[in-house]
């Protein structure tokens, strides 16, 4: 499992997983709302270490989606898509889920390229080994791979 540098994180709610050219995003949480937001920290990490990355600007994010699987993808192309057109890094995540619908704050700042030192773009989230369920012991996970 990769671990966030960030030393008050003892349990980190996210992993990467290999998937040739391009990562995998994993978040795993008590709750769906969890995982999803792990899965979005996961992204995060492909890009950067998002303990550099300060959680100063809200930023809304608004998806819906027929079923789980395509609201996670959805949402870490939202995600994307704010990265890009706001020259933005995100390291906090709130989502609220209802039903089909996810409402979102991602907090970040403006991408520093001396400080934040982006290693990867990520392009877009894929169907690729998309999962949404819960496991044996109760935990959310919430995977897909990001093209980089």
């Amino acid at each position: 499992m990769a671990e966030c540098s960030n030393p008050e994180t003892i349990n980190p709610n996210w992993e990467h997983f290999s998937h040739q050219a391009d990562m995998g995003v994993r978040g795993i949480g008590s709750t769906k709302e969890a995982a999803f937001e792990g899965a979005a920290l996961a992204m995060t990490a492909v890009i950067t270490d998002p303990a550099r990355v300060a959680p100063k600007q809200p930023v809304a994010v608004h998806c819906e989606a027929p079923d789980d699987e395509l609201l996670l993808v959805d949402w870490l192309n939202a995600l994307v898509y704010e990265m890009a057109t706001r020259k933005m890094l995100f390291s906090r995540f709130e989502v609220r889920l209802n039903g089909r619908s996810l409402h979102a704050t991602a907090w970040g700042e403006p991408v520093e390229v001396a400080r934040h030192q982006p290693a990867a773009e990520v392009k877009g989230a894929t169907y690729t080994g998309l999962l949404v369920k819960q496991d044996q012991k109760g935990d959310w996970i919430a995977q897909c791979v990001v093209d980089v």
